[in-house]
């Protein structure tokens, strides 16, 4: 297939600009001694407060310190070209997104029971969310979309293009999902039939046996010629869309993990050879990954196999490349995110937690294979632990709730996912308190959005340096470019990967919080807050 064969920008949109944010213009200015717009970035002075807390050796007392540390931030404005190779593209999120992107870009409607239905971006919270921007003169709350707190590339903008183990054409894969209503599938057919993925990477002993009948396009030779070619693949993309830079993202089956061995895939040196000796445990997402690295391109991870290896994050750390991961937080996860979270913070006491689905589309196939279960019964299983680690009011050390996760494939409900969840708390004096959940969970229609999500964001995080000021300084530091790990996508993904020794937060809210507010400290805002002082102080 030729690199060009995927779904690019007309020319003139990308000449001109087609959305606000691609073309470097937000929807406000911020009027701050602190803040430079210059004719290609923005530069901000960012005063970060935190509080350093120890501990009295003599009498056991805490000690909480406030601190301020001064940032600078500089973001470039210009967005440029920008494409998106999805590994697993004929699958049902790569077809999804491929097909809602060109419907949103070419406004096509289709008819349902109900009328005319426009296509949106619902279910992205980049693209249909706001945020807090401030207040106005009478006290009332001002909002802003989310996709405009910064210049960000617009979907409609981007050139995808993948890789998949079936050589299926897109529109055939679209129709093969049965994620799309039937009128709009008719409608986007004729364009997408002419998309066929590139040869993909294919391990049978890394995905269930169950998939083996899909694998018809798929990359022969060894290991390292199979990742001369992954990075081949990436350049010729590259080049033949004029693109300035390139994310890969893994939206490909679940995988069982890899055994992480010494002299194997702990160091970057070591994978490096593991992947020219062809050792079994060198997994095909991972060496995607370091096809991406090696070329420059931020990977992300979309499924709950440990793809980022120690060796993996160390060659990224070394080639200064971005990866992210693991595993798309869609329906029943992030769900879980935000009630585990309501009730710990409200002083009640999960005991047990029991989660339950049933599903009926390939990766649920794929998943009823027990070493791929089990990769995401991993990635399902830690969403509690920081806020369970947060109370040892609740929690005494080592204590934790029961946590059991239960996946059934049943190819008769399709893409529509069925997900119980049931909650057991202890109250107030011994009391229990059970709350049970039923979720009908569109499955491909929760995780396109996020890919979409993770596209925006990483390409943001390509854009943006920082440095710390100090009064000690005599010299300038040197701008630096964000930790090679981006947990800021944390809020897209189920298991989030953070660099060493940074805490892991699962807590939804939280993770929307950090994304906003860095986002605000690009263009030298404050954090956002609800104390709503201006509101509760004397008149």
């Amino acid at each position: 297939m030729s690199p060009v064969n995927n779904i690019a920008v007309d020319s003139a949109a990308s000449a001109n600009g087609a959305s606000s944010s691609s073309s470097g213009v937000t929807a406000f200015k911020v009027d701050s001694p602190y803040v430079h717009y210059g004719e290609s970035s923005i530069e901000s002075d960012y005063l970060y407060d935190t509080t350093v807390v120890s501990r009295d050796a003599a009498t056991g007392q805490l000690k909480a310190k406030p601190t301020k540390v001064h940032y600078q931030f500089q973001t470039k404005t210009k967005v440029g070209r920008v494409g998106l190779m999805l590994v697993g593209w004929a699958g049902n999120n790569g077809t999804t997104v491929t097909a809602s992107i060109l419907a949103n870009k070419k406004k096509i409607s289709w008819e349902t029971r109900k009328g005319t239905q426009e296509p949106n971006y619902f279910g992205s919270v980049m693209m249909a969310s706001t945020v807090k921007l401030g207040v106005d003169s009478n006290l009332n709350d001002v909002y802003v979309p989310f996709n405009e707190v910064v210049p960000m590339v617009h979907p409609n903008d981007v050139v995808i293009g993948g890789w998949d183990i079936n050589s299926m054409n897109i529109g055939d894969a679209m129709r093969r999902a049965q994620v799309l209503p039937v009128d709009l599938q008719r409608k986007l057919y004729d364009e997408l039939k002419e998309l066929k993925p590139l040869p993909s990477v294919y391990y049978p002993d890394f995905i269930a046996a169950n998939q083996e009948e899909r694998a018809d396009n798929t990359i022969g030779g060894t290991k390292q010629e199979q990742l001369e070619q992954l990075r081949k693949d990436i350049r010729e993309f590259k080049q033949a869309n004029q693109l300035d830079r390139v994310i890969v993202m893994w939206t490909a089956n679940t995988e069982r993990y890899a055994d992480i061995i010494a002299g194997v895939n702990d160091t970057a040196d070591n994978l490096l050879k593991a992947v020219a000796d062809g050792h079994s445990e060198v997994s095909p997402s991972t060496l995607f990954a370091i096809a991406s690295i090696l070329e420059g391109a931020p990977f992300v991870n979309g499924s709950p196999q440990n793809t980022l290896v120690p060796g993996v994050i160390e060659l990224a750390e070394r080639e200064r490349s971005f990866v992210g991961g693991d595993d798309f937080k869609s329906g029943q996860t992030k769900i879980k995110s935000v009630l585990a979270e309501f009730l710990v913070n409200a002083g009640i006491k999960p005991l047990a937690i029991t989660s339950y689905n049933h599903l009926g589309n390939n990766d649920g196939c794929n998943l009823s294979a027990p070493a791929q279960f089990r990769s995401k019964e991993i990635s399902k299983s830690s969403v509690v632990d920081d806020m369970v680690g947060a109370n040892n009011i609740l929690y005494k050390k080592g204590e934790h709730p029961d946590h059991t996760i239960v996946i059934k494939y049943v190819p008769s409900v399709g893409d529509s996912k069925r997900a119980l969840d049931e909650y057991v708390s202890e109250i107030f004096m011994g009391g229990l308190n059970t709350i049970s959940i039923y979720n009908t969970c569109e499955d491909s229609l929760l995780a396109s959005p996020l890919i979409i999500d993770l596209f925006m964001m990483t390409e943001l995080m390509t854009r943006v340096t920082y440095r710390v000021k100090s009064d000690a300084d005599s010299d300038e530091p040197e701008w630096a470019q964000f930790h090679s790990v981006l947990s800021i996508l944390s809020y897209m993904l189920k298991a989030p990967v953070v660099p060493p020794n940074t805490p892991v937060v699962n807590a939804l809210a939280k993770q929307r919080m950090a994304m906003e507010n860095i986002m605000r400290a690009f263009v030298g805002l404050p954090p956002n807050n609800e104390m709503l002082l201006e509101h509760k102080a004397f008149h």
